[in-house]
């Protein structure tokens, strides 16, 4: 079963600057690239960190107000300043960067983004060099993927590799990412396993349970709700 990696997704022709880049440099590149960050790199590529709009953005929040003072500053507050008066890359930029390789999956990929709190990643080889960049949008297009392909991999991967099931077993249709299983399987065990690894395939949305089973072999106490799945015995 393929599962969708990093380099299915990511961008490869990315803008990047050096340390000593300026800040005018950076907001140009930006804009003209139409991109909302960039990644900072040294001479052998080698991410460094980055520069977002964000961090651009501290100069125009405190233009016409530099010596304003708080009563008790937070560290927030003292990392803006110093960023609203850098003028170069290496003192504007957001380290230690946030990176992932090209064979992390798409899943693990938006966990880290997701508990990070960042909206790119920087990927790099096994030397810490830049070889691309994944956004979130990048990752969404993980469900894009066509009905057709999504159900070619649940037929041949899920149910004839896996599970051994004869392809007249199971009727699987797919409509907008959502799977529908209809059919009868051996064992509940088989189900079980058939709603979870559709689940995991690249594209789904949503796993319809319609399958039923001639043994209950579920351990006891087992929850026989799985992914949408119902009490079939």
């Amino acid at each position: 079963m393929r599962t969708w990696q990093v380099q299915d997704v990511m961008t490869t022709e990315v803008a990047a600057v050096r340390e000593g880049a300026a800040y005018r440099e950076i907001v140009d590149l930006l804009t003209g690239r139409h991109v909302t960050a960039v990644p900072v790199v040294d001479g052998a590529r080698r991410v460094l960190g980055v520069v977002s709009e964000a961090d651009l953005l501290h100069k125009v929040e405190l233009l016409g107000r530099p010596h304003e003072r708080r009563i008790f500053p937070s560290r927030h507050d003292g990392e803006a300043r110093a960023k609203a008066g850098a003028t170069l890359a290496a003192d504007l930029m957001t380290t230690p960067p946030v990176c992932v390789s090209p064979d992390t999956t798409v899943t693990e990929a938006a966990r880290i983004m997701d508990r990070r709190q960042v909206k790119r990643l920087p990927v790099t080889d096994d030397l810490g060099r830049l070889v691309g960049i994944v956004t979130r949008g990048d990752l969404l297009r993980v469900h894009l993927r066509p009905d057709a392909d999504i159900r070619r991999d649940v037929v041949g991967d899920v149910l004839r590799r896996v599970l051994g099931v004869a392809d007249d077993t199971v009727d699987v249709t797919v409509h907008g990412g959502v799977v529908t299983l209809t059919g009868q399987l051996d064992r509940w065990s088989s189900v079980h396993l058939a709603l979870r690894l559709t689940a995991r395939v690249s594209g789904v949305v949503e796993v319809v349970d319609a399958l039923g089973y001639a043994i209950d072999d579920a351990p006891l106490g087992a929850l026989r709700v799985a992914a949408g799945s119902t009490d079939h015995a």
